[in-house]
């Protein structure tokens, strides 16, 4: 449990680090804090177990450093974001699945 608190809070301190960076990448921003929102609510009502919220955990944390490695350089291609978009749209794929599996918390 205590890796799971740990990856949510690397997780939410990437995100806010980002909102510092140079390049602007707002709806990158926004569904990663909504897909965050999704997690956190699928672990408090149960309908995630603790090792699907940590896989999904990692997930959002990659996409975090693949965005951070975007920016690096400046400037954010189009090709960049669009891989950022495409790992965000598999992203909360994932997190739906996962959600209404047969698997529970308990």
């Amino acid at each position: 449990m205590k890796s799971i608190k740990f990856a949510a809070a690397l997780v939410a301190t990437l995100i806010a680090g980002s909102v510092f960076a140079q390049t602007n990448t707002p709806n990158i921003d926004k569904r990663q804090e909504v897909q965050q929102k999704r997690i956190a609510k699928g672990m408090e009502s149960g309908a995630l177990t603790a090792k699907e919220s940590a896989n999904l955990e990692k997930r959002e944390a990659k996409i975090e450093a693949d965005k951070q490695v975007a920016k690096a350089d400046g400037v954010v291609t189009k090709a960049e974001r669009a891989k950022l978009e495409h790992e965000e749209n598999r992203a909360s794929k994932k997190i739906r699945n996962k959600k209404h599996n047969a698997n529970v918390a308990g």
